[in-house]
């Protein structure tokens, strides 16, 4: 969004009402705010003109601005204005709660505006998610999980275990990932609540405030907040066909810096990395002293021929931190995932994660130790692989026949996703906020990246074949109109 965009509106206060003026105006700024109407980075007319535009003396609009900036939901400065800077939690509070200037005071900033609503959207029964990254619930192994549970009936206790994870479930991991080269010891695997934690995780204990992530761009990481949060940088690398282009990342800086990369059925591009631009990143991360971040999340998710192999398997001195994942491939709610690195990492996040929350669910490092132990991930793998290939190609051919010449898209290799180029400008918000209307919610390309994307992240993953073209119907017909 243009961050210059300047807010507008029509309306007057009620001077019939109890309810003071200046109130009233608050009360007013703050609903615009929270229904999405104006969005954060909008800019507010100058004091002058909305008093001149709601009828009120300067100093009422004086006493409204100073009251919304100490709730942190503005701020000003001489060269530029005012601006909305958060659609903060404050705005869902009582105007009497004591809690009110204490709730936008804490480090962990809040979502894009956008993927707030996309979250709260989510949840609307018979809405269509054309990007959601999620399977399909119809795809949950039930006979599966019904033989995995069973095996909890042993367990004597599901008491907190120790630091790094369920001793049994590290080695079972340890033998999994051994399939696609990855060499390690139970020693050097930390499970965690899904690969989110694993990256807060890694904000809070080795990297400083001074710090820099590079990533690919458009990446997944600009949609969260976690390292911005904890005042590190994100700088994007441009990325072509084979992944991203390693030699425009800096060679030398001052900072501690760190790259994250998803290499294998990138989120949200679809890109998979090719075996010669994996070793030159490694080569070029190695020479340069610069750690790699490996999300391996989709990386068994490949549809015909296996991948190429994480970068993870180059690495013989510790360099590359791999993060791995159920979340897509068996159920995000088991909320099971996994850090490979060398033992100091896996100590350091260790001890912080158990001041966080003591571990992952007991229940659930049993239940996922019984599938990879008994062959039962890997016979689910083989199924999910093949619907994913099926959708993929129905998706494909889907947007072909509804928006053809309209859009650019490369076909995907594997994972979740088609990242779908408009031919011609599109306004985004508006084709997001029109989608909603005919019950299709839209990833817009924006969340991940900083310049303009004019793209969608269309997700083949979620939706059944019948209800992908349900809704890509509709939304070719919101581009026609």
């Amino acid at each position: 969004m243009n961050k210059k965009q300047t807010c507008t509106f029509e309306w007057l206060p009620d001077r019939s009402s109890r309810i003071p003026i200046y109130r009233q105006i608050i009360l007013f700024i703050s609903a615009q705010i929270q229904s999405g109407a104006w969005e954060v980075g909008s800019q507010l007319p100058s004091q002058r003109d909305l008093a001149a535009k709601m009828g009120v003396n300067r100093s009422t609009i004086t006493t409204v601005m100073d009251e919304l900036t100490a709730d942190g939901i503005i701020e000003s400065n001489f060269k530029g204005g005012t601006r909305i800077i958060s659609n903060t939690w404050a705005l869902l509070l009582s105007e009497n709660s004591i809690w009110n200037r204490y709730v936008n005071l804490g480090s962990f900033k809040s979502n894009h505006a956008m993927i707030q609503a996309i979250n709260r959207l989510e949840f609307t029964p018979g809405i269509l998610r054309l990007g959601t990254g999620e399977l399909d619930p119809a795809l949950f192994p039930g006979e599966l999980w019904k033989k995995a549970v069973k095996s909890l009936e042993n367990i004597q206790s599901l008491n907190y275990l120790e630091a790094s994870g369920l001793y049994q479930l590290r080695c079972a991991i340890v033998q999994h990932v051994k399939k696609f080269g990855i060499l390690a010891t139970p020693d050097q695997v930390l499970i965690t609540s899904g690969s989110l934690q694993a990256l807060q995780l890694i904000s809070v204990c080795i990297l400083s405030a001074a710090s820099v992530v590079y990533t690919e761009a458009p990446t997944y990481l600009k949609s969260l907040q976690i390292f911005q949060s904890a005042g590190i940088s994100l700088e994007s690398i441009p990325m072509d066909e084979e992944g991203i282009l390693h030699h425009r990342i800096p060679g030398k800086d001052s900072r501690t810096r760190i790259l994250y990369t998803i290499p294998t059925n990138h989120n949200p591009t679809g890109i998979t990395m090719s075996q010669r631009r994996r070793q030159a990143l490694f080569e070029y991360c190695a020479g340069n002293r610069i750690p790699i971040i490996e999300d391996g999340a989709y990386e068994e998710l490949y549809f015909d021929n296996q991948s190429p192999r994480p970068i993870k398997q180059m690495d013989q001195n510790g360099n590359v931190i791999y993060l791995g994942t159920v979340s897509k491939t068996l159920s995000p709610g088991l909320r099971i995932g996994w850090v490979i690195a060398s033992e100091p990492i896996i100590n350091r996040l260790g001890d912080v994660k158990m001041q966080m929350d003591y571990g992952a669910s007991s229940a659930s490092q049993w239940i996922m130790t019984e599938f990879l132990n008994t062959g039962m991930y890997e016979q689910h793998l083989e199924q999910i692989r093949a619907a994913m290939k099926n959708r993929c190609d129905h998706a494909v051919r889907v947007l072909r026949q509804y928006l053809g010449d309209q859009v650019s898209f490369r076909t995907p290799t594997g994972g979740f996703y088609i990242w779908l180029r408009f031919n011609r400008k599109i306004p985004m918000q508006k084709l997001f906020e029109e989608a909603v209307k005919v019950g299709v919610l839209l990833n817009p390309g924006d969340i991940y990246d900083y310049a303009p994307t004019n793209a969608l992240r269309i997700s083949y993953s979620y939706l059944s074949c019948e209800e992908f073209e349900e809704a890509v119907e509709r939304l070719a017909g919101i581009i026609k109109r």
